[in-house]
């Protein structure tokens, strides 16, 4: 496929840590990718919305009744957002503009696989290795220190990803 193309992002945020998870992406979405979406959330295993309770989402047509009951079954409870309030989803609005301005604002992508190179780097920073001032200054995940942890005097270190784009700076283990 040639020209401009534009894909779909389905993502989840948990509300409580603000973990991010891309549920997939495609060029033309329809009823039944999101029903297999639905399907990998609901995975008892390792799905994202294994213990969640609700899914709020906006009132796009991709989300059919087949894909709410499907939640339903899974025990989530489907929530919309009334038409035109960008305010009663704060954190997906926010990160969206958060992955747009640190990360792909700065690349021309070229294709899916890009995208996805883009977006698993991005997000492996936002949940490991950037502060969130909404959670006091915390990491999302943070990094697994041994009680016996001497690094407090050890050097400090840049680690970068995408070339250089996103840096994060810490202390080397002793």
């Amino acid at each position: 496929m040639f020209g401009t193309v534009r894909y779909m992002v389905f993502f989840v945020i948990e509300l409580r840590s603000r973990a991010v998870h891309v549920a997939g992406m495609r060029i033309n979405p329809d009823g039944a990718w999101m029903l297999q979406v639905a399907r990998n959330l609901l995975d008892p295993e390792d799905g994202f919305l294994r213990n969640a309770t609700h899914l709020i989402h906006d009132r796009d047509p991709l989300f059919t009744k087949a894909w709410v009951a499907l939640l339903q079954s899974g025990g989530v409870k489907s929530v919309r957002i009334p038409a035109s309030s960008p305010n009663c989803s704060p954190y997906a609005e926010r990160f969206v503009r958060t992955v747009r301005t640190e990360c792909l604002d700065h690349f021309v992508i070229f294709g899916e696989g890009h995208l996805r190179l883009l977006l698993r780097e991005f997000i492996a920073r936002y949940l490991t290795e950037r502060f969130h001032q909404g959670l006091g200054g915390q990491l999302i995940v943070p990094r697994q220190v041994s009680e016996n942890d001497n690094s407090a005097a050890g050097v400090i270190r840049c680690r970068s990803r995408l070339g250089g784009l996103l840096k994060y700076y810490g202390r080397e283990a002793a």
